[in-house]
């Protein structure tokens, strides 16, 4: 089992601080800044392991090409959180890079869908299954039940968030 545990079982009644604060939220903000923190700059990492001109946020527009196949751009964007005209200029820099490309959209001749290209998915692929390995190396004293148990929370988290 790793350290930490599941914060001590209090029975789901929150600790309060003396100025009021709920100990479990402070120390959930606490460990969310340093792990996106963290996330931050192994995007950067990561990105320029795709391709050195390429820039850290676009990595996340990569990764859900490669999962979710081809898309609008508004999907994306909408997806991404961000706007139009920000997603318009990232695509355009991806296809520079030849890493993306667009094509029309059969449903609607008016938009167009964007998908990775081969040398895209490539390295996509590749940068993802060394992502994998590390925390495969770095959680081997885990127990499994423990890894799909914090995935389950973080999707839940994720959810929750988006609303």
């Amino acid at each position: 089992m790793h350290e930490g545990g599941n914060g001590g079982g209090h029975g789901g009644e929150a600790e309060a601080s003396p100025s009021g604060v709920d100990q479990e939220y402070l120390a959930l903000e606490r460990e969310l800044t340093v792990l996106m923190r963290r996330a931050r700059a192994k995007q950067g990492e990561m990105a320029r392991a795709v391709h050195p001109d390429l820039e850290s946020a676009a990595y996340g527009l990569l990764v859900r090409l490669d999962e979710c196949g081809r898309q609008r751009a508004t999907e994306l964007a909408a997806y991404i959180g961000v706007g139009k005209a920000t997603m318009s200029r990232q695509l355009r820099a991806l296809e520079d890079l030849g890493l993306v490309a667009r094509e029309p959209d059969p449903a609607d001749g008016r938009a167009w869908l964007v998908h990775l290209t081969e040398e895209g998915r490539r390295r996509v692929q590749r940068v993802r299954e060394a992502r994998r390995a590390r925390y495969v190396s770095q959680l081997a004293h885990w127990d499994r039940r423990e890894v799909a148990e914090l995935a389950r929370l973080l999707q839940q988290l994720n959810q929750g968030m988006a609303k």
